[in-house]
Parts: structure tokens; sequence; C-alpha cells
């Protein structure tokens, strides 16, 4: 069955709604805390990865949760609704700047991270799931997820691009206060979204009508399906390339290249590509298998990033360059690992005969948030290590720091993408054998 265009557009409204968070955290949120808020680099790092941490466990209990949510618009539409008041709240006091001391404001930014990612945790979960339960057909999942990501980039683009801006005329020379101005205005804006979502789609995939299933035997599921595994482990390895790069390039801009007035153009620039990356994913999947072209732009990945290390601080052009051609190399891997992961739940409803589409998507978000978390502790860490100072003029040191973060590390971690991704075993012939058993009811390792 063709999903309408609606439907689509529908569903990608979700993903603009998030990216009024997601782009945030990930372009903005370290140095914010380390510039604005005036928390050091090392215990920003430590608290991204200790709060994620703590967050990514939420994620499988979500999972979980939803997966046995029943009501009369679906398992997991009604999310859309239930968790817009909290992710709005979260948000702006995230960027609140309390008038406390340096110890009350280090048990703030606790408090407000955790409580900003459980939030997020608890509408984006179940929107994630969603997808795994709109259509069996795989190759529609592909274009779903492609309108999804090319809304996410696009969303992502205004907020890179954006934001600055909004925050230098809301606050008015006042960098707090333009903070949380602009987060309720974004926060509105997500709620409206996450509306049209809930209205534009329809549920039409449930698990079996007399399906009971401990959580603990859906775990165990989860940890015995190999194609599964090698996503999550992909996910956390590439999340950690693109946080690393992401978090930075603020940092890039300001202290080594000495243009901050750039890092909105810079990332919009960015943003823009991954978008059209993220478009051209349908007609890519048809002239190559999912697996083969994820191996081949992450070697791109790889060789653009290490590319960059050489490049001059005063060749704007060619970090715009190679930053375009990255975005257009990692646009399509979020459609298609997503992509993935639904054929995974499909591959585990094969082989067990039950479905938990929302604890195989949501232990996927514990490895993206694994991947930041991990990527946030290595940013601050080495910055403390190399004598980052927040809002003066950096050592050579730690402006090595900066450019390795941005260049040869996330090389480092996409390159390590490749060999994964040939442990993958599901090719298209495999899957077009899956969901045919699984529509006709055919489960041969029912256990």
């Amino acid at each position: 069955m063709a999903l309408s265009i609606k439907e689509k557009v529908g569903y990608a409204c979700g993903d603009v709604a998030s990216n009024f968070y997601w782009r945030v955290f990930d372009v903005f949120l370290f140095i914010f805390y380390t510039d604005v808020f005036g928390l050091s680099a090392a215990t920003v790092g430590t608290m991204m990865l200790v709060t994620r941490l703590i967050d990514a466990f939420s994620d499988p209990i979500m999972g979980a949760v939803a997966d046995r949510t029943i009501t009369k618009w679906g398992r997991f539409r009604p999310y859309l609704l239930w968790g817009i008041i909290p992710i709005v709240a979260a948000g702006i006091l995230t960027f609140t700047v309390p008038d406390l001391d340096d110890s009350g404001k280090v048990i703030w930014a606790y408090a407000t991270y955790i409580f900003m990612m459980l939030a997020y945790t608890f509408i984006n979960v179940p929107y994630g799931a969603l997808l795994g339960v709109v259509t069996h057909d795989t190759q529609q999942r592909t274009t779903l997820t492609s309108f999804r990501f090319i809304g996410a980039f696009s969303g992502g683009s205004l907020v890179a691009y954006l934001t600055p801006e909004l925050v230098a005329w809301f606050g008015q020379g006042d960098e707090a206060t333009g903070w949380q101005l602009t987060m309720m205005l974004y926060g509105c804006i997500a709620a409206a979204l996450f509306i049209i979502t809930f209205f534009s789609t329809k549920e039409r995939i449930s698990p079996p009508t007399n399906q009971q299933t401990p959580v603990l035997l859906d775990i165990r599921d989860l940890l015995s399906n190999k194609p599964w595994i090698v996503l999550f482990s992909l996910a956390l390895i590439i999340m950690m390339t693109i946080s690393l790069r992401g978090s930075t390039g603020t940092f890039y801009f300001k202290y080594y290249v000495n243009r901050e007035d750039l890092i909105g153009s810079f990332s919009m620039a960015y943003m823009i590509a991954l978008a059209i990356g993220a478009a051209s994913t349908p007609l890519l999947t048809k002239l190559m298998d999912k697996r083969k072209l994820l191996m081949v732009l992450m070697s791109i990945v790889a060789a653009l990033s290490a590319i960059f290390y050489v490049v001059p601080k005063d060749n704007i052009a060619l970090m715009f360059v190679l930053q375009i051609a990255i975005g257009l190399a990692l646009g399509p891997k979020s459609p298609l690992v997503f992509s993935m992961y639904a054929d995974t739940a499909d591959y585990s409803f094969w082989r067990t005969g039950r479905r938990a589409t929302a604890m195989i998507f949501s232990a996927a978000a514990f490895a993206q948030k694994l991947g930041g978390a991990l990527a946030g502790a290595m940013i601050g860490w080495l910055l403390s290590s190399m004598g980052y100072v927040a809002n003066q003029a950096q050592s050579g040191a730690s402006e090595n720091g900066i450019v390795l973060l941005m260049t040869l590390i996330p090389a480092i971690f996409a390159a390590l993408a490749v060999p994964l991704l040939a442990l993958y075993p599901l090719s298209n012939q495999q899957l077009e054998h899956i969901q045919k058993d699984n529509i006709e009811g055919k489960y041969p390792n029912d256990v």
C-alpha cells in the first residue's frame, strides 16, 4: 500500500518538531553551558555522560510502556499529545540561567537536563516506533524515513541558522534571556507540529491480539536479534562521529577560525546538505543494497573528515565545501538506519511470532544517546586537559584539541562503522521473504 503525501508530510512534521530540541542540543548546548551558563568544560563533559546514561536507560522502559499502551488512537500516537507540555517546559528550564552559586548551578543543570532528556524520550520513542506500524512495505518505509529526515534536516537547518540570531534579538545583549525566550518560541512551534503528526498518521500494524509478552522476554528477543545488535553498535559509533563534529563546530569557528559570525551559516549549509542527502535515499536504495550503500557513505565521511584536518584556518570556502560534502554523504544515513530498524522488528516478529516495535526503536535511541553522551564527555575532558578557557583566546594546545575533535577523531569513528556494517545479515531478498511470511502468518522459528 502506497502512503499518501499528506501522511508522509504529517509524519515528517514530528521530526521537524524534535529537531527544535535535538539540533539545539547537538550544536549549541555544550557551548551554552560553558560560555553562557558558566560551567567548566570538564564539568559539562561529565554531566553529559552521567545524565545521558541515566536517560538512555529510560528508553527501553519507555519502549516497553508504549508497546503495552492500548487506546482508540493506537499505541504510539497518543504520546505525541501527552508529551507536549513536558517537553516544552523542560526546554525552557534547561536554557534558563538561575541566580545561584556555582554548586547550585551544577545541580540545576543536572536536574533540568535530565528532565529535558526524559521528556524527549517520552515523546520521541513512540514517534520513532510509529514508523514500524504505519506500513509493512520496506520501500515505503525507506520513503517515509526519507520524508522524516528531510523534515528533520530542514528544521535543523532553520534552527542552526536562526538560533544565534534569535538569541541576540530576544536577548538584546543578555544572552541568558535570549536563550530562554528562544526556547519558548521553539516549544510553541514544536507543539503545533506534534499535533499535526498526531492527526495525519495512522497505525496499521498491531501485535497479535492474544500476545502476552513479558518485558524480560522482549529484552531476550533483542539480545538474540543479530541484525539489531549490529545496528545498535553502528548507531553508537555513527552518533560519536556526528556529535563530535556537530558540537565542536561552534568552538571551531569561534576560537580556531575566529569567525563566530559564520557558525549559523556553516551549520545551516551542513543541514541543507543532510536534507538533500536524505531526499536522495529512495533513489540510492534502488541502485544499491542498504548495507553496501552505508559502507560506501561512511567511507566517504571518514576520508573527508580526515582531509578537513589539513585545511588552513583562513580557507573558509574549502571548509564549507568539505562540510557540505560530508553532509551529503551523511544525509542518507538516518533514513537508511531507521528503515533498517523497522526491518529488524519484522525479522524479530518472523523469528518469534511476537512484536515489540517500540522496544526495538527505544533501544536504538539508547544507542544514539549513549553515543552522544560519550562524545560530549570526550569533548569536555579533552578540551579541559588542553587548557580550554571560555570566552578567551585559546592556547595552541586547546586550538589543536578543537581541530582534532572536528576532524581526525570523528574520521576514526566513521571508519570503524565500515567493517561493522559487513556483519549486518539482512539482504533485500531475505527481507522480501520475511515480509511475505509475516503477512501470511508464517513464523518458522516461533518460540
